[in-house]
């Protein structure tokens, strides 16, 4: 149901996920089902899913990936099973060769035009260089004249602000900006926040300006933040990988949905941040579901704090998780959060499995303390995304009072849950 692209389709899916409209079903031992399906037309439609990608193809006109019958198809698989393992019909055969063609295709090699891309290198970095001081410029008058009056100030001339960072090819500036011009709107003790991002981007220009005299780590970090892709491959890493949470937030100007992933190497113990995007009205096309484990290489991106990685070739369909991962303390949470800071100053938080800890209401707000009440760390008023903390409210009710095992990001302002387990339960609970 987690791989649905709205609630409508989530509702017609449901409705199609038993056995009768549906003919012809099978599957193979590599991972493909597939059935025709009764529809208000004399023919039936033909639909395949392949369970490593997954991919989807459906003789239906809908634009949606995955329509509603590839979801019916998939519900029934789940709750009823395909039958026996059996060789595909000949018009998901087709479809299976197609897709095998294409990924044995080689890429059409280009010849690299060195001396030019160095050149473009240059006029890119000389662009983001003058944003850069005219971003330096706007945040030094901002703070002379006092931010008393940005309650007022409205929104605008941050668009314009951000307009120019875009102009100048500076996409990671233009985020920050943007990300500025929320501020005032969000509630007490706003002054202080913006300050604090005022400080983190005036970092962050410093060492763009500075960049040639950095380490090569930490300057392949300023250049990401900045919004340069990274210009060489990074580490890849083959793993069973669990999937620990799944959430999206919707970018300020509503013109973007970011789905964040959050991986966990079985063998390697790595966590892995996955993104995929959505334009305005569709959700990203990437759906993992809370609790399942993938057989996937994962390549990191250099420049990300070693978190941010690309999913490659899945080489079996995803199967449930066993157990709850193994849980640190709080302290050691923050200790792991204050070594990722060095390799990268911008983080704002850290992917942590906390556990077992109990959460506990106090005058200042709900808290994470270990069992030994030594230590804790507060949940922040807001959740991820911006959204509001009604996860905390099922975290209370899951642990009952009790201990339990969490996962979730912590960060300056504390540690927000995303994903619980009930102790000696396997089955995860997703709290965003």
């Amino acid at each position: 149901m987690a791989l649905a692209p709205d609630d409508a389709s989530r509702k017609a899916g449901g409705k199609l996920g038993g056995a009768g409209p549906w003919s012809q079903t099978g599957g193979s031992a590599s991972g493909v089902v597939w059935g025709l399906c009764k529809g208000s037309g004399r023919t039936p439609y033909r639909t395949v899913v392949d369970l490593t990608g997954p991919a989807y193809k459906c003789s239906c006109p809908s634009r949606k990936f995955p329509c509603k019958h590839a979801l019916g198809l998939l519900l029934l698989w789940a709750a009823e099973g395909v039958g026996v393992p059996a060789e595909a019909p000949e018009w998901a055969g087709e479809w299976l060769a197609e897709r095998a063609a294409r990924a044995a295709r080689p890429a059409a090699a280009k010849p690299v035009d060195e001396e030019a891309a160095r050149k473009r290198a240059e006029r890119r970095a000389a662009r983001i260089g003058a944003g850069v001081t005219e971003l330096e410029q706007r945040l030094v008058d901002l703070l002379r004249g006092g931010l008393a009056g940005q309650e007022q100030a409205g929104y605008g001339a941050w668009e314009e602000t951000a307009a120019r960072m875009v102009d100048a090819q500076a996409p990671g500036l233009a985020t920050r900006v943007r990300e500025l011009g929320t501020i005032p709107g969000c509630g007490p003790g706003w002054p202080a926040r913006m300050l604090e991002e005022f400080a983190l981007l005036h970092l962050l220009d410093q060492a763009w300006l500075g960049v040639s005299g950095l380490p090569e780590q930490l300057a392949a970090t300023v250049r990401t933040r900045v919004g340069l892709a990274p210009s060489a491959e990074g580490e890849a890493v083959r793993d069973h990988w669990l999937v620990l949470s799944q959430y999206d937030s919707v970018s300020p100007d509503g013109r973007l949905t970011t789905r964040r992933i959050w991986l966990r190497g079985l063998a390697s113990g790595r966590p892995a941040l996955v993104l995929d995007f959505g334009p305005p009205g569709r959700p990203p096309g990437l759906a993992l579901p809370v609790g399942l484990v993938l057989e996937a290489e994962a390549r990191f991106r250099p420049g990300s704090a070693g978190l941010r990685a690309d999913l490659g070739e899945r080489c079996a369909a995803a199967v449930p998780g066993g157990p709850a991962p193994a849980g640190v303390s709080t302290e050691a949470a923050l200790e792991a959060y204050g070594a990722a800071l060095r390799e990268d100053p911008w983080l704002e938080s850290w992917p942590v499995v906390l556990g077992p800890v109990v959460p506990v209401p106090g005058e200042l707000g709900w808290q994470l303390a270990d069992l030994e009440g030594t230590s804790a760390l507060p949940v922040p008023l807001a959740g991820p995304g911006g959204g509001s903390r009604s996860g905390l409210w099922q975290l209370a009710a899951v642990s009952g009072g009790g201990p339990v095992t969490v996962f979730g990001e912590v960060g300056h302002r504390g540690f927000t849950p995303l994903t619980a387990w009930q102790p000696d339960s396997p089955e995860p609970v997703a709290l965003v």
